[in-house]
């Protein structure tokens, strides 16, 4: 597996290990307004718990996916990072995955700042990163274009419908699994994948 999905297996064996040791520490929710994303730091200084600085806010996309509220909020992202992302890395290669998860997890970013800029409730988890791969997912791998459409349109409703109802009931000290972050990942991903996949070809 190491061999066929490398980017995949790397971030997944990643996340599972910084969010793991976050879980067990009972400071996880320092950690995570620490390490998340807060929206009001783009445009204003904002100070973690005890005074503490935050992650600069261009970094935060990335330390937030590393954060997760609990067992099932890891385990869950990291399912459908394993199904969608190994498929992807089929078809794209593991550096193109590994940018398109990438490029996801700030457009999440983006996508709950938009939506509250000034919010001092930090957004953690990889969901809007694997929103990304997720929307790549069913735009590559449905066909014809009708069902493509609808396959598009279900998955992005389930799964942005089963990470808010988590956020309801699993949040963490404040942070949020934000509705804002999942629909900016899975727009990315929806954009980036069919220019990834003509990128990924282009020699052949």
């Amino acid at each position: 597996m190491l061999q066929r999905f490398p980017a995949t297996t790397l971030i997944a064996g990643v996340t599972i290990v910084c969010s793991a040791l976050l879980i067990l520490t009972p400071a996880l929710g320092s950690y995570a307004v620490l390490g998340g994303f807060v929206p009001a730091s783009v445009t204003q200084a904002v100070d973690g718990p005890d005074g503490l600085p935050l992650v600069p806010w261009f970094l935060s996309p990335l330390t937030a996916t590393l954060i997760h509220a609990g067992w099932t909020h890891l385990a869950f992202n990291l399912l459908m990072l394993v199904v969608c992302g190994s498929q992807l890395e089929r078809a794209l290669g593991p550096r193109l995955v590994a940018l398109l998860y990438i490029v996801g997890a700030y457009a999440a970013a983006l996508g709950e700042w938009a939506l509250q800029p000034g919010s001092l409730t930090p957004m953690i988890g990889a969901s809007g990163a694997v929103s990304a791969l997720i929307g790549g997912y069913a735009l590559l791998f449905s066909s014809p274009k009708m069902a493509r459409t609808i396959n598009v349109l279900w998955m992005a409703a389930a799964w942005i419908g089963l990470q808010t109802l988590y956020g309801l009931v699993a949040g963490l000290g404040g942070a949020t699994l934000a509705v804002g972050a999942q629909v900016g990942g899975f727009l990315a991903g929806l954009a980036l994948a069919r220019p990834l996949l003509l990128w990924h070809y282009r020699r052949a």
